[in-house]
């Protein structure tokens, strides 16, 4: 197996794409965030001090998006067309799922831009309700699927699978 991000003298560096073709490209991830359902109910009541945390929360994973190639090293400067990070609310686990949807039209995924979106999103509301709920936890980031590119359009299901 070659690793696409090492180059001659065993060293890291950023893939060159700049002969692959333009294609529309989507990314959607998922994280979750448990909590006591006591504060769950306080982040849906906007009871939390600090503000509107799904507000903020919404904003950050947009603000991550478009901030990954600082975060992550041999991710490249993309030219985002659209974020989405949206919530769901599960009253009986409980926790706060967390969505992103991300597009592009260009040569590499927006595959880290959406996993980034929910994780800063997820930190975020970390932050906001921690005060509360000292114990939430931030699980399941996971990347749920994936279109553009050579590749393809891949749908998680037990795994990665080519559709």
């Amino acid at each position: 197996m070659d690793f696409t991000h090492i180059n001659d003298q065993g060293r890291a560096y950023m893939v060159d794409v700049s002969q692959k073709k333009d294609t529309q490209r989507t990314a959607r991830a998922q994280a979750v965030v448990k909590m006591q359902a006591e504060t769950l109910e306080t982040i849906k009541s906007g009871g939390v001090k600090k503000g509107d945390v799904l507000a903020v929360a919404q904003v950050a994973g947009i603000m991550a998006a478009k901030q990954t190639c600082n975060l992550i090293p041999m991710c490249h400067l993309i030219m985002l067309t659209s974020v989405d990070v949206s919530f769901e609310y599960d009253i009986e686990q409980p926790w706060i799922i967390i969505n992103s949807l991300v597009k592009t039209t260009g040569k590499t995924g927006v595959e880290m831009e959406a996993i980034t979106a929910v994780t800063v999103a997820a930190m975020t509301i970390y932050d906001m309700g921690k005060a509360i709920d000292r114990w939430m936890e931030i699980t399941d980031i996971k990347l749920l699927e994936k279109a553009g590119g050579k590749s393809g359009h891949l749908v998680r299901n037990e795994g990665l699978q080519r559709e």
